[in-house]
């Protein structure tokens, strides 16, 4: 199989080797973490899943105490007490450098923070990024997914029997290597409901009457989802105003492809007349965007009130907010809802960003961009170029 430069992404693992002695690769899993540390010089490579490697770090002291240079530990959930020895380590050895992955996003940051508070730097990676990417390969994207073996997969039928194997065994062994309990068939039913509120509010008491189980079940099955990088929930942003604000969280699919799969969406054909066209599309869209503008998913945030208005994404940077609609529209205009948004926001720019060709103008501070031209780092002053 071919493989895809992702330079944006190896430059930032670079960037925090430089500026930390240890740094943390998060994401699911087959999205390619090894498979990008492997493009780094390093001397040494253990994988927790490799019986030999695991049995070397049966006593981690004396493995790694007389070792030099970067050393890259894969799967290090499954060997938590490392982490207090890499942080002695790294005190008393300035000729080590590690990198360590994982799949299970809060116990590994929970673990390595409580040990290796500010020894440690943390890169997020998903699947592709529009910028990893042919333009043309757009839609290939968009329907597959980001993770790399169903995106390079040799065409469509390929790549769905491999996602729908991922899920399967995402449920089936991840999960319960997580400590957690639940039967795979339960948390498959609830994913593949979860997809219809995809884009949407959440309304966990609507869910959990649909589920036939209790609100909190419901929030603990999503913290589940959004803990393995399955899910990205977006938090209420809260303004000073006087206006009645919708206080529950928005809910996104991740991986496009993943959501397809769960829809028993095959084909770019059927995509394209499935009802949940708009919702697939806003959700992929997003997230190829908050991937470019690079900040931490805890930093988005979304804007809506009861009586109609709203903003699909909203965060500060600068000390200024910024914020972006998705529509899935030949040629978006100016609506009283973005004027509204422009106004209590107070926001620096507005973008609307669509699956069109042309970049224009619709006021002094909203521009309609191409979801094709987002794809490299956030560029703030796109509107002047």
């Amino acid at each position: 199989m071919k493989t895809i430069k992702r330079t944006i992404d190896r430059q930032r693992l670079i960037d925090l080797c430089a500026m930390f002695p240890v740094t943390a690769i998060l994401g699911p899993r087959q999205c390619g973490k090894t498979t990008l540390v492997k493009t780094l010089p390093h001397d040494h490579f253990l994988d927790m899943e490799n019986p030999r490697d695991a049995a070397r770090l049966e006593n981690p002291q004396t493995t790694l105490e007389d070792i030099a240079g970067l050393i890259i530990i894969d799967e290090i959930q499954r060997k938590p007490d490392l982490f207090p020895l890499i942080r002695y380590l790294v005190d008393n050895r300035p000729d080590q450098k590690y990198i360590i992955l994982g799949s299970a996003s809060r116990d590994l940051i929970r673990q390595s923070s409580e040990s290796l508070a500010g020894r440690i730097g943390y890169l997020q990676l998903g699947g592709f990024r529009l910028s990893d990417i042919n333009e043309k390969n757009l839609k290939q994207l968009w329907l597959r997914g980001g993770l790399p073996k169903s995106f390079l997969a040799e065409n469509d039928k390929q790549s769905i029997i491999w996602r729908n194997n991922y899920i399967q065994t995402f449920l089936e062994r991840d999960i319960p290597q997580l400590g957690i309990t639940i039967p795979s068939a339960t948390l498959h039913r609830f994913w593949t409901m979860l997809c219809h509120y995809n884009s949407q509010i959440m309304n966990y008491s609507e869910m959990a009457r649909s589920f036939g189980i209790s609100d909190i079940t419901v929030r603990n099955y999503l913290d589940i989802l959004e803990g393995t990088f399955m899910v990205r929930t977006l938090q209420p942003w809260f303004s000073n105003t006087k206006k009645r604000l919708v206080k529950r969280p928005k809910m996104y699919v991740r991986d496009s492809g993943i959501f397809h799969s769960l829809m028993n969406i095959e084909k770019i054909e059927h995509l394209l007349t499935n009802p949940k066209l708009g919702a697939s599309w806003e959700s992929f869209a997003l997230e190829c965007v908050c991937r470019a503008i690079g900040k931490d998913d805890r930093e988005f945030y979304f804007w809506n009130v009861h009586a109609g208005s709203e903003l699909d994404l909203l965060w500060t940077h600068g000390g200024k907010n910024y914020g972006i609609e998705f529509k899935y529209a030949d040629a978006p205009v100016m609506t009283k809802s973005i004027r509204i948004a422009l106004d209590d926001l107070e926001l620096e720019r507005l973008w609307v960003v669509y699956p069109g060709k042309q970049k224009y103008t619709l006021d002094e501070k909203v521009e309609v961009l191409p979801l094709e031209s987002t794809g490299n780092t956030w560029n703030y002053e796109v509107l002047e170029s």
